[in-house]
C-alpha cells in the first residue's frame, strides 16, 4: 500500500519530540490525529514504531531502523520538491511590457531594477496606441500593459495601480477658459472635449472625455484622435479641450496650449494589466517594482 507523506512527516516529528502534544503543535494537528497517522503507518509497515506508556514515548528497534533509513530519503525528497519549486519560480526568458504614450519615470525605474535583478529575463517595452489599450495584450503581442484606468475587462487582471495624478484641462491659448487659474468640471458645461477614438471600449473613452458634468450639463464631443500628439495638435488648432494628468501635461508643454488644474473629476492613474491566468513569475516580479511615487 502507498505510504502517505503526512504519515512520514508525523513519524519524523514524533521521533524528534517523543511527545504527542508537542508533535501535534508542530504539525498544527490534534493529538488524536497524530495517533491516527502513526497507527496507519504502523499498519502499513507491519510493526510498532514507538513504545507508548502514560509517562514516556520511545522508539522501538524497528522504529530506530526505520528512522535511520527514512531521514536521508525524506531530506532528499524535500530537496527535489524545493528544486522543482525554484525552477518553476525562476525568472527567465522574455517579458514584453506595453505602455500608452510616454513611459514615465516609475515605469522606467521598474524596468531598470527588474533587469538588474533578473539578468536571465530580457525585458522589452513597446508603445501602445492610445486608442487601443488592450488589443496588443489580447493578441499575445505583449505579456502585460500599463494603461490608463479604468479597467473593467473580464478576461484581464488589473494588478498594481500607481502614478495617481490630479487632472488638468489642456486647451488652446485662444480658448475662452485659457485665462482661468483653476476649473471645476461644471465649468465645462457646453464646452467641447476632443475624444479618443476606438477600438478602446466605450466606458474607457467616456472616462477620458466625459460627455456631461456631475450636474447633468452637456459637454460636447469634439473630433477624435488616436495618439497624444494628434490630440495636442487638435487642441492647438482650437478644436476643443482635453483632460490630461498633471505629469503628462508638464511633459508636453507647448507655447500654443495651456494646462489648467481641474476639480470634479477622478484622479488619473495607471495600472498594470495582463491576461487572466497568465501571471508568470517574471510578470509578478516586475509588478512588484511598480510603486507609487
Amino acid at each position: 500500500m502507498a505510504v502517505e507523506i503526512r504519515e512520514l512527516e508525523c513519524f519524523l516529528v514524533l521521533a524528534d519530540e517523543l511527545h504527542f502534544g508537542r508533535t501535534a503543535e508542530r504539525l498544527y494537528l490534534s493529538q488524536s490525529r497524530v495517533s491516527q497517522l502513526l497507527q496507519s503507518l504502523e499498519r502499513r509497515i507491519g510493526g510498532p514504531l514507538f513504545e507508548r506508556t502514560s509517562r514516556r514515548v520511545a522508539l522501538t528497534p524497528l522504529g530506530k531502523e526505520f528512522l535511520t533509513s527514512l531521514r536521508p530519503a525524506y531530506t532528499a525528497l524535500e530537496r527535489v520538491v524545493e528544486n522543482a519549486r525554484a525552477f518553476a519560480n525562476d525568472v527567465k526568458g522574455k517579458l514584453r511590457i506595453g505602455f500608452q504614450g510616454t513611459a514615465n519615470d516609475i515605469i522606467l525605474a521598474a524596468v531598470s531594477v527588474f533587469q538588474s535583478q533578473n539578468p536571465n529575463c530580457l525585458i522589452e517595452t513597446c508603445e501602445l496606441p492610445l486608442n487601443d489599450p488592450f488589443g496588443a495584450l489580447r493578441r499575445g503581442e505583449i505579456d502585460a500593459a500599463v494603461v490608463m484606468l479604468p479597467v473593467a475587462e473580464d478576461d484581464l487582471v488589473l494588478g498594481p495601480v500607481f502614478s495617481r495624478q490630479p487632472q488638468t484641462l489642456t486647451v488652446s491659448t485662444r480658448h475662452p477658459l485659457a485665462d482661468r487659474d483653476r476649473l471645476d468640471l461644471e465649468d465645462l458645461a457646453d464646452s467641447v472635449l476632443i475624444a479618443i477614438s476606438g477600438p478602446a471600449p466605450g466606458y474607457w473613452r467616456q472616462a477620458q472625455a466625459p460627455t456631461q458634468t456631475p450636474a447633468g450639463a452637456l459637454i460636447h464631443r469634439g473630433p477624435e484622435y488616436r495618439t497624444l500628439q494628434e490630440g495636442l495638435s487638435l487642441i492647438a488648432a482650437d478644436r476643443g479641450g482635453m483632460l490630461l494628468c498633471h505629469r503628462s501635461a508638464e511633459q508636453n508643454r507647448r507655447a500654443d496650449i495651456v494646462n489648467i488644474p481641474i476639480t470634479g473629476v477622478p484622479e488619473s492613474a495607471l495600472g498594470l494589466v495582463w491576461r487572466r491566468g497568465e501571471d508568470t513569475p517574471s510578470l509578478q516580479a516586475f509588478a512588484a517594482h511598480l510603486k507609487e511615487d
